[in-house]
């Protein structure tokens, strides 16, 4: 797995969830389908008078959530910026023609009040419910700085095994002190909340 192959399961589940913020700082949630996919950039289209384009234009953040039939979840997190005006027919033409019912929703000159977002640099993280131990890892597109979350173990734990057995995916592993395998840990809290030594940090 590698930030390229998230991108190619993106398009694959092909209607993807779009979150931003709006002027109230309340969360906004769509779904969008009028992607086009490259290896290193996403691409998408949306309308001028939309609320979604007026709050990318204001600000930019948006965060990208797909989830396949094999419960892997993709969120990719993100400034999303308007392509330069001498590039935006060029990807209106490709998602068109990539998408076909877009001619039906703007037919003939009326695509024209539509604007192409780019996304070139993200952070990613790949989850995966499906499997036993479940699967995380984060990614990058661009230069972006990884992100860092979930739980730590500190010197401070004493190695009664408390965080070990309440577990749910058993990835606590023994030692000096006791290790979270990042890679398998479900950012549940439960190790968190019942350390009697308060020896687990969360990962800011």
């Amino acid at each position: 797995m590698d930030a390229q192959t998230c991108i190619k399961k993106l398009g694959y589940v092909g209607i993807l969830t779009f979150a931003t913020v709006d002027e109230h700082g309340h969360p906004q949630v769509r779904s969008i389908s009028a992607v086009h996919y490259e290896p290193d950039a996403i691409y998408f289209y949306t309308a001028r008078g939309k609320n979604f384009c007026r709050q990318l234009l204001a600000d930019g953040h948006v965060q990208i959530h797909a989830l396949t039939k094999f419960k892997e979840m993709i969120r990719l997190s993100a400034v999303a910026l308007p392509v330069p005006d001498d590039e935006q027919e060029h990807w209106k033409n490709v998602i068109f023609e990539e998408q076909p019912y877009l001619t039906n929703v703007y037919p003939g000159d009326t695509r024209s009040i539509g604007i192409i977002f780019c996304i070139r640099e993200a952070q990613i993280e790949y989850f995966n419910l499906g499997v036993h131990p479940i699967e995380r890892y984060y990614y990058t597109m661009g230069d972006v700085k990884p992100e860092v979350k979930g739980f730590e173990i500190t010197d401070a734990c004493i190695q009664c095994g408390t965080c070990e057995a309440n577990c749910p995916q058993g990835c606590i592993e023994e030692g000096e002190p006791y290790h979270i395998q990042p890679e398998h840990c479900l950012h549940c809290g439960n190790c968190f909340e019942n350390c009697p030594a308060e020896a687990i940090i969360r990962l800011e």
